[in-house]
């Protein structure tokens, strides 16, 4: 069966078009209300959680009865963290969790992600079967057979232990200043929080949501104004997290950012050095070769997905490794939650950094990034590409140019008629130069 409607991370959209409407969103309750439920041996909860989007009222609205119509009970979480949500359908044993929520997006756009009930991502299959469902009649349940509502006042504080439960007991970042970026999202009253009482001294900024200002000129998407706080207060790092708080960046105390990459190298490397060993790592065809190189010289395995948490997941668990991500900042430790969680992945990194003496500044600098450069080129519609012999042709001239120390992607777009041309290298202008000029050739064949 062909997908309508569910990507590789849920179903997203601008507000008001097609399907993010509160209409869909009714019907998409009931719909996977009915799917989720079907065998779940008596369990007939879901939870609902939400960023700090103003259309998330109406949504989470929507969704609820919805999932009522379809008989299932409902635990409203409010405004949460997408982690926090994987771990409290565990924890709470509900038949789904979903999130309310568009992530990195601006606030014109919302969507939904669903969790099963181990905290994965709900299975392809599952995710068909509730599409099936989106194009029959609504049945709502007989009143004897409806569901009820209610609103989960502890959801904070039962993440926030959580959080702090996965660093060993006795952990402390006393004398540690931070500065926080909560991106005016879903962490911006559990991250400063968990720093807290885990003693650091916080600055917090991004922390102030109004429904409107969500990812503006703030969080991991935009970190000038981080780097900037962090020279001023002459704080040890900062920290940024995204406006549902899957994804985390930081930033040294120098101003410098440290990407998903190389926050993924560090802990890497913390484990192979003090926790037993890590025992493989999975990112994705756009992570920098210097992380591979880097994982190699430890002798840790490395895998590369197609772009996508979802694939990354995949590759860990049929490795059964337990660290993965991407340089975006999404970042997975699977033996601590089932989904990236930018609060976590945060403490694993300080863990590190205390376990070593070092600055951040001083971990990072143990990978060596590659300089690595990408130009969308548009296309008039989406075009297979892959068979054009100039265009592989070039391809490969650009491979030998950069013999065997660098790399060459074409990556069509998921969602635009677009395609990606990322050229990495250890020399940046050579690198530059190659990406402008296959750029050019895709641009003529397309033409």
């Amino acid at each position: 069966m062909t997908r309508k409607y569910f990507g590789t991370d849920g179903i997203r959209g601008r507000v008001g078009e097609t399907p993010i409407t509160a209409e869909f969103f009714l019907k998409l309750g009931w719909a996977a209300g009915t799917v989720l439920t079907r065998n779940a041996k008596g369990k007939k909860r879901v939870l609902i959680g939400k960023d700090t989007r103003v259309s998330g009222y109406m949504f989470e609205s929507a969704l609820e009865a919805g999932l009522i119509a379809a008989g299932v009970d409902v635990d409203m979480l409010g405004p949460m963290p997408t982690p926090a949500i994987a771990y409290l359908t565990r924890t709470f044993r509900a038949a789904a969790g979903i999130v309310i929520s568009a992530s990195h997006n601006p606030v014109e756009d919302n969507g939904i992600k669903f969790f099963a009930a181990d905290g994965y991502k709900l299975p392809d299959e599952v995710e068909l079967e509730i599409e099936a469902l989106l194009d029959q009649v609504l049945v709502t349940k007989e009143s004897d057979q409806l569901g009820k509502a209610r609103r989960v006042t502890d959801a904070a504080g039962r993440y926030i232990e959580f959080c702090k439960g996965t660093l060993p007991s006795g952990f402390t970042l006393s004398g540690l200043k931070v500065v926080l970026d909560c991106a005016n999202g879903a962490t911006y009253d559990v991250a400063p929080k968990v720093f807290k009482e885990l003693g650091a001294t916080t600055i917090t900024m991004g922390n102030r949501p109004n429904g409107f200002n969500i990812n503006d000129q703030c969080g991991s998407t935009h970190t000038a104004g981080l780097a900037t706080a962090v020279l001023d207060e002459q704080a040890d790092l900062g920290v940024a997290f995204d406006g549902d708080g899957d994804r985390v960046l930081f930033i040294d105390n120098q101003g410098q950012l440290v990407d998903g990459d190389e926050l993924i190298f560090i802990i890497a490397q913390h484990r192979q050095q003090s926790q037993g060993g890590c025992n493989g790592v999975a990112g994705t065809q756009m992570s920098n070769l210097g992380l591979e190189l880097a994982l190699a010289e430890m002798n840790i395995p490395f895998a590369r997905t197609k772009v996508g948490d979802r694939y990354v997941v995949e590759a860990m668990k049929e490795n059964d490794w337990h660290l993965g991500g991407e340089g975006s900042g999404h970042v997975l430790c699977s033996d601590l939650n089932s989904t990236g969680d930018g609060i976590v992945s945060a403490l694993q990194v300080l863990r590190a950094l205390f376990d070593s003496g070092k600055t951040l500044h001083e971990l990072k600098s143990g990978m060596s990034k590659f300089p690595q450069i990408m130009i969308n080129v548009r296309l008039p519609k989406k075009i297979d590409i892959s068979g054009d012999q100039v265009i592989n042709q070039a391809v490969a001239d650009a491979e030998k140019k950069l013999d065997g120390r660098g790399r060459v992607l074409l990556r069509p777009s998921g969602t635009e008629p677009l395609i990606r041309v990322m050229v990495e290298g250890e020399d940046s202008v050579l690198v530059n130069s190659l990406a402008a000029d296959i750029a050019e050739i895709v641009k003529q064949r397309i033409a």
